[in-house]
């Protein structure tokens, strides 16, 4: 029979920490989701500074030696990682480098410091007469008001500066601006955006006529009204209920109902996909060059119209890393550049002077906000050196690439650069996630440097980015007439010195989306 009963054992589990959460969530951020991390913990932390000129600073070894040893961080060190990832290193121990590096040469060899990078601390600043601080000009505009006050004392409410910048303009806003200006019965003014708002990302109808009416509740003819009025709107081909409709309201766009084209894709369209020429000919009765230039006419409408508008827009992309050569080596730099800079305020420090007695509320908190602001600094500069030890691996193992370009790109695994630097696999991963790096060849993502090894005949590897590219390349110098078949690509590049079956070529060639051997062969 079941009952509950209570049971004691005794067993060991990895548990991750808070400092040790952070940690692992400061590796993986970007530059500018960086940013964003420390602007929120400098409006939450109020021990956090943004550095400047003038104040205080404390170090934080002098902050820790003050908090009377007591443990005001979680272990950092790499090792750390490797016992969340299940390998587990005891004796784990980080101080906080005495001097950050931003830059190391490809040989492994850190840059030469900065000049003056040895002058002592400079001495801190006496406190400021608090007379001195007194804004003067806002004491008598608020106290001594005569009753007139000068246009610049005067605080005007302006406009967000938020709304000065552009928004993406949405499929249905720009159909919907169009709309607004014609003249229609409301009813059917009703149906067309009732249409508009069962328009997909493509531009086509997801709805049946009938379905809209019912829910809509209008008649079918006011909606199939509102269909024809949306039709006629930019982007032309919009509101389709199929391919064959979008590119006929396309032709009819451009003045072309009626002519070779439009008959094509009206009557014929699925010779157009199988690339039969010759029966066009024959079914329309129109000489072949007419049928080529008014296949080509169809080849260049746009099937999904209304992508453009439906799309996530630009993504914005900065580098992380600076890879670049002087001399003869190449120099890593970590972009820093709008990256607030932290310190710790040494006015909580005096907060907690025991001639004041402040309460043991008052430094208990104190305390914590302290360790909490050393726990991220530690973080953010363990954050930089893995970084700057993986680039500095990577730029070891891909000179050819920053020398010659993407087509002597080496293959390198994520678990290689981890043993070189001696990390857990995952710290790799993490590190290079969601970062870019600006090499002497363009801008490309870190993991963009990590690819699988297609063994060759001689015992060579290629990288499988490579490989593709390949591929890529032969099927698109083929003759159109007698295109090459997964077999034949599998022979050059076996005679090229890669092993490849041919069904690693039909994967490859579908996951770059290239057609069958069948949907490429020209017909004429």
């Amino acid at each position: 029979m079941l009952s509950p009963r209570l049971q004691l054992k005794v067993s060991q589990k990895q548990i991750l920490t808070p400092g040790l959460v952070q940690m692992v969530t400061v590796l993986q951020l970007n530059r500018l989701e960086l940013k964003d991390m420390i602007t929120a913990e400098i409006s939450e932390n109020p021990v956090l500074e943004e550095s400047a000129e003038a104040g205080e600073e404390l170090t934080p070894e002098e902050v820790q030696a003050f908090l009377e040893n007591e443990p005001v961080s979680e272990p950092a060190d790499e090792a750390i990682l490797q016992a969340v990832n299940g390998s587990a290193s005891p004796d784990v121990d980080m101080d906080m480098p005495d001097m950050a590096a931003d830059s190391f040469v490809a040989d492994g060899q850190p840059a030469a410091p900065t000049e003056g990078a040895g002058a002592p601390e400079p001495e801190v600043k006496a406190d400021k007469d608090p007379f001195d601080e007194i804004d003067f000009g806002s004491f008598f505009d608020d106290y001594l008001d005569p009753g007139y006050k000068s246009p610049s004392s005067e605080t005007i409410e302006k406009p967000s500066f938020e709304t000065f910048l552009s928004s993406p303009v949405t499929l249905a806003d720009h159909l919907q601006s169009q709309l607004a200006v014609l003249v229609m019965p409301e009813g059917v003014r009703d149906a067309a955006i009732n249409v508009i708002g069962n328009l997909d990302e493509n531009g086509y109808l997801s709805a049946p006529v009938e379905e809209i009416a019912d829910t809509g509740e209008h008649t079918v003819e006011e909606v199939l009204e509102g269909l024809r009025i949306v039709q006629t709107l930019d982007p032309a081909g919009v509101g389709a209920r199929d391919l064959r409709e979008c590119l006929l309201l396309q032709l009819e766009s451009r003045n072309g109902k009626g002519g070779v084209a439009w008959q094509i894709v009206f009557n014929h369209l699925k010779f157009v996909e199988t690339r039969q020429t010759r029966e066009l000919v024959k079914a329309l009765g129109r000489p072949l060059q007419h049928i080529q230039i008014a296949i080509d006419v169809i080849k260049h409408l746009d099937p999904r119209p209304a992508l453009r508008y439906s799309g996530p827009g630009a993504r914005q992309v900065e580098p992380d890393v600076y890879i670049f050569k002087e001399g003869d080596d190449y120099l890593i730099q970590l972009n820093d550049d709008e990256i607030p800079q932290l310190r710790l305020n040494a006015q909580y420090k005096r907060m907690l002077d025991r001639d004041q007695e402040p309460s043991k509320e008052v430094r208990n908190y104190v305390k914590e906000r302290y360790a909490s602001a050393i726990q991220l600094m530690k973080n953010i500069e363990q954050r930089k050196q893995t970084i700057l030890k993986v680039c500095q691996s990577i730029v070891r193992r891909q000179l050819d690439f920053l020398e010659n370009g993407i087509d002597t790109l080496k293959p390198m695994m994520i678990k290689e650069v981890a043993e070189e630097i001696g990390v857990h696999p995952s710290t790799v991963s993490r590190a290079v996630a969601s970062k870019y790096a600006h090499t002497p060849q363009g801008v490309f993502e870190l993991r963009y440097f990590f690819s699988e090894a297609v063994q060759g005949s001689a015992g060579s590897a290629t990288p499988l980015l490579i490989l593709k590219r390949r591929v890529k390349k032969m099927i698109e110098e083929e003759d159109t007439n007698h295109p090459l078949t997964d077999e034949q690509i599998t022979a050059r590049l076996k005679a090229e010195g890669i092993d490849v079956t041919r069904r690693t070529v039909a994967k490859y060639r579908e996951d770059m989306k290239i057609p069958s051997t069948h949907q490429r062969r020209a017909r004429s």
